[in-house]
């Protein structure tokens, strides 16, 4: 009865030495801004192709110059068509009580759309491979609150497998 209330010490591994093995560190994400001379909705006319010094090792510069390619591509087709929109909205404005802004607000959210898929596309053709994902997503800009549209581009953490012994 005098070893029902004794305490053994556990001889497996506990728990902090398990967790402490798994811990994976990713680096914090690239963020390319965009770099063109006119922004409609917080979205650049075209984001910067200069490869990022972070990316070195990962992903060669010709396959990020192509997708930055096709993404100002993308925005080189539907950005005039919204900045008509817009002017022509601005215009009739005080007559449509606002209404004819709408126009432009679609188009934008159908050229974000356009670009989400696009990314979706490279994403699964060729970055997941390579442990990144890459993102359109709104930051603050630097000198003021307004809002702006960023590329961001993550590195997936490579989720450890235990085996036991």
């Amino acid at each position: 009865m005098a070893d029902f209330d004794a305490i053994y010490p556990d001889e497996t591994e506990s728990e902090e030495n398990i967790e402490e093995t798994h811990v994976t560190l990713v680096p914090d994400p690239i963020v390319v801004r965009g770099a063109g001379n006119m922004t409609v909705f917080g979205l650049s006319n075209r984001f910067n192709n200069e490869f990022p010094s972070g990316l070195q090792s990962r992903v060669a510069p010709e396959e990020y110059q192509a997708t930055i390619a096709r993404i100002n591509s993308v925005l080189k087709k539907t950005l005039p068509v919204n900045v008509k929109w817009l002017f022509c909205g601005c215009v009739c404005c005080c007559c449509t009580l606002g209404c004819s802004l709408w126009p432009v607000i679609c188009l934008s959210k159908r050229t974000q759309h356009s670009l989400n898929k696009l990314l979706e596309w490279e994403n699964s053709r060729l970055y997941n491979k390579l442990g990144l994902r890459w993102r359109l997503t709104k930051q603050h800009c630097d000198s003021s609150s307004m809002m702006e549209y960023v590329l961001l581009i993550e590195f997936i953490p490579k989720i450890p497998i235990y085996r036991p012994d």
